[in-house]
């Protein structure tokens, strides 16, 4: 007989595996929820080579990004892997779905990036999991985008956070991983997402609109690994609200993969209802319905995740400088990154003589 850990692997990557012994759909329901909250008698996940500073992102809205954020970090941490998720949308649907308080007034990533508060002071424990922890987005966050503007280094607010709240806390007590989640945008938010980030998860839906501007996307990857953060890199691609029923599903999956490759998990996230019913409850599916395709589903894609960390070299990214002041008496400078990255005209002392002019 297998023990419990490589049973469990079994039945979440193909359920035939085991109809044998569960000739009921509910029965095989039960089965699998009872593996999901069991996770701690399990397996664990391995632990990355390095911590793994993941952005989530993908500027089109409804393609899973938020969702795949929780529950991907729910089961991180529910197999034995240290989890911080940061909350980069005003919308603050990460934070509802993790339980996690985010009204007016509430310290939240916006007193990090606009403030004085170390990101130790806004992160917030969950009820998922001891291992899970989050920063929560308050509304306020919706007018960080244009303060951020004038702010000294701009695009390194966030990435400066994290590297002193890692420097901050003991060995034993950093996060294995540290997940932000962006809203659906690529304005100064997504951007500091990316330069604080090393790597880059994008959730795809298995429709066609999905692949519309995503080569936009990848252009600013590749601007902000130019200019602001050379480390950064796509590692993952995770297609999303997948339907069996229908051949577009699958030619949408066949063209992802024949594009990008082995960076595309095999796991596949379903379309399932009950993914969409955990939110309003505060959960992630992963506790309010372990049982689901939706929720195994998840498990799988954050194990498969979890496996490709273990290579990675045992070290950490140096911090990105600021770029620094241009000398006197130069030409006039170029646009700013930010500016070609966000598409914004110049603000240069000349442009602005010329637009005088």
């Amino acid at each position: 007989m297998t023990n419990p850990g490589e049973r469990l692997r079994n039945s979440l990557a193909a359920d035939q595996a085991v109809t044998a012994d569960f000739d009921s759909p509910i029965a095989m329901e039960a089965m699998r929820a009872t593996r999901v909250l069991h996770a701690a008698d399990q397996d664990p996940f391995p632990a990355p080579g390095r911590i793994r500073v993941v952005t989530i992102a993908n500027q089109k809205g409804g393609v899973g990004k938020t969702t795949s954020t929780v529950n991907m970090g729910v089961a991180l941490a529910m197999y034995g892997l240290r989890t911080l998720v940061i909350d980069l949308d005003p919308q603050g649907n990460t934070s509802t779905a993790l339980g996690v308080e985010h009204t007016v007034g509430t310290p939240s990533i916006y007193d990090a990036l606009i403030g004085d508060n170390t990101l130790a002071e806004v992160t917030h424990p969950t009820t998922a999991s001891p291992n899970l922890f989050c920063v929560p987005a308050t509304i306020d966050l919706a007018g960080a985008e244009i303060e951020l503007v004038s702010v000294v280094a701009r695009e390194h607010r966030l990435r400066r956070s994290i590297e002193a709240y890692l420097h901050e806390l003991p060995a034993e007590q950093r996060p294995h991983y540290v997940l932000i989640d962006c809203p659906p945008s690529l304005g100064l938010l997504t951007l500091n997402a990316l330069v604080a980030g090393d790597e880059v998860l994008i959730p795809i839906q298995c429709e066609y609109y999905a692949l519309e501007g995503l080569g936009q996307l990848l252009s600013n990857i590749d601007l902000v690994r130019a200019h602001l953060n050379p480390g950064i890199s796509v590692s993952t691609i995770l297609l999303t609200m997948y339907d069996g029923r229908t051949k577009l599903a699958d030619q949408v999956a066949d063209e992802v993969r024949n594009h990008f490759g082995d960076l595309v998990l095999t796991a596949v996230i379903p379309r399932n209802v009950r993914v969409s019913e955990a939110p309003g409850y505060g959960q992630s599916v992963l506790t309010y319905d372990p049982g689901s395709r939706g929720s195994t589903s998840y498990v799988e894609a954050a194990r498969e995740f979890a496996h490709r960390g273990v290579g990675l070299p045992p070290t950490v990214q140096a911090p990105a400088k600021a770029p620094p002041p241009p000398p006197v008496a130069t030409p006039p400078a170029p646009p700013s990154v930010a500016a070609l990255v966000l598409g914004q005209p110049a603000t240069t002392p000349a442009a602005r003589g010329r637009h005088a002019t």
